[in-house]
């Protein structure tokens, strides 16, 4: 028994365990001490984002709504609170590349360990090829405001193979952007940051606002072209993204002021 013992009765050994359990101890004091809340609670939705108000879209009109009936494709995706919709802009030209859009917002909460399903996997996933990315920007205008709010997105260009186009082949743009813990986020990066940076708060969430514009010709799809989808994407978000804050995500200053 004494030479099984004995290795560990080193004075050497002994000072090493000795540092791991003061190490450990004085860790939690320190992070009890500040305050920080390293596990974080769900934070709901006002309302959820299927039940959202046609109306507030306007002048969208919602052609289509879509539902994730497959379990497993829902375990991929990581959540059951989604929007998955298909609008069209009435005031847009029959065949116009910008007359519908496809709209994909997701909702994160509690504790998120990593920003999933970015369109730049994603589609390639499916089979494109991701040819290049862009950061543009939207300005959001809020009534009382004397600047518009300047928030930046990824702006991502795929090729892929489409039988129903006249060519065979066609280009087109995916974007996205994150709404993170009362934060505007324009990269994966960028709301990992805000996230980790989460520490006195007992909750935490996410959510992705993922888009994409085409049009239909006799000929087959079309898309637009990166200055007609950027600005088709501020139109588009400045309708979405204020009906998301006032009847979707979560007040962030309130959920804190009570906490």
């Amino acid at each position: 028994m004494k030479t099984t013992l004995k290795p560990y009765l080193q004075p050497a050994f002994l000072v090493c365990a000795l540092l791991l359990l003061t190490a450990a101890t004085t860790k939690s004091l320190v992070i009890q001490a500040l305050g920080w809340q390293l596990a974080k609670q769900p934070l709901p939705l006002q309302n959820p984002l299927h039940e959202m108000d046609e109306t507030a879209i306007a002048p969208y009109i919602v052609r289509h709504k879509s539902t994730i009936d497959n379990p497993d494709v829902l375990a991929t995706l990581g959540t059951e609170d989604y929007l998955q919709w298909l609008l069209v802009d009435p005031d847009a030209e029959p065949g116009s590349p910008v007359q519908f859009c496809s709209v994909f917002v997701t909702y994160y909460t509690g504790d998120p360990d990593r920003v999933p399903h970015v369109p730049d996997e994603c589609y390639v996933g499916g089979g494109n090829v991701r040819k290049a990315g862009y950061v543009d920007t939207v300005r959001l205008t809020r009534s009382g405001q004397d600047q518009p709010r300047i928030l930046s997105y990824q702006h991502i260009l795929f090729g892929g193979s489409d039988d129903s186009t006249l060519g065979g082949t066609t280009d087109f743009y995916v974007a996205y952007l994150f709404h993170a813990n009362g934060q505007y986020s324009g990269s994966r990066t960028e709301t990992r940051r805000i996230l980790g940076q989460n520490f006195l708060s007992k909750y935490s969430y996410f959510s992705k606002v993922e888009w994409h514009f085409y049009g239909n010709t006799p000929f087959g799809r079309v898309y637009p072209d990166r200055e007609q989808a950027v600005q088709a994407s501020e139109r588009l978000l400045g309708v979405l993204l204020p009906a998301l804050e006032r009847d979707h995500w979560p007040d962030w200053d309130a959920a804190n002021e009570n906490k």
